[in-house]
């Protein structure tokens, strides 16, 4: 009988290997830093845009919920997103298990985003540790690839609910960020990013943008961060 990994899979992955130099990575004063190949200590992506953003509406999520429910929601929103990722890595990866042993959320919310990852024409490479000594930050990007002929950053999100545009920013910016690294890294253009949302219990979301809507923006909010 065929089994489930066999059973769920469209395709295998062209994949053309980039390589990007491995990056430690530590916590200092809860923010995670990053030590760049030549010894630059750098604070990641996600706390960067972080100090950035307006966190009022968490606060105020967290007093109207109250402390034990707020972090129950967060640690079932971390798992969930954590098993989805690491199965659309194996998937592309074309690891011939990825499927086994799933639990049964990660499989329907993995089902729902199938075909838009089968999009993907070429894999450069996924979880890629990327540094700027320009934007002085470093970082991981889910997945670097090429899709309808261009080059493009797709980082894979999940959600209890689905999501306005307007209130998804900062996933542009994040990936837009990651766009700006590989090309001071490995001189290419990315002019492509992509949002993938998988939404539990509902459609998923796909968000296709240019990277140079948001250039400017990233590029400010990291020379302000910079001081």
């Amino acid at each position: 009988m065929q089994n489930i990994s066999a059973a769920l899979r469209n395709k295998f992955f062209q994949r053309e290997e980039m390589e990007f130099l491995e990056l430690e990575s530590f916590i200092e004063d809860n923010k995670r830093f990053y030590l760049t190949p030549t010894g630059e200590k750098y604070p990641s992506v996600t706390t960067v845009l972080g100090s950035a953003s307006d966190k009022r509406w968490l606060y105020e999520w967290r007093k109207k919920v109250g402390e034990e429910k707020a972090n129950k929601i967060s640690n079932h929103a971390a798992t969930r997103g954590t098993r989805l990722h690491t199965m659309c890595e194996k998937y592309m990866l074309n690891d011939e298990s990825f499927a086994d042993k799933q639990m049964p959320l990660t499989l329907e919310m993995f089902k729902s985003i199938q075909k838009y990852i089968d999009m993907v024409d070429i894999v450069y490479g996924n979880e890629i540790p990327l540094y700027s000594h320009d934007l002085k930050t470093a970082g991981r990007t889910d997945l670097f690839c090429q899709v309808g002929g261009k080059n493009a950053i797709l980082d894979f999100k999940t959600s209890s609910r689905r999501k306005d545009e307007k209130d998804i920013e900062s996933y542009f910016l994040q990936a837009t960020t990651y766009c700006l690294m590989i090309e001071e890294l490995k001189n290419i253009e990315v002019p492509k990013i992509i949002i993938l949302i998988a939404v539990e219990g509902d459609r998923p979301q796909y968000f296709i943008k240019s990277t140079s809507h948001y250039k400017d923006k990233v590029r400010k909010i990291f020379k302000t961060y910079q001081g």
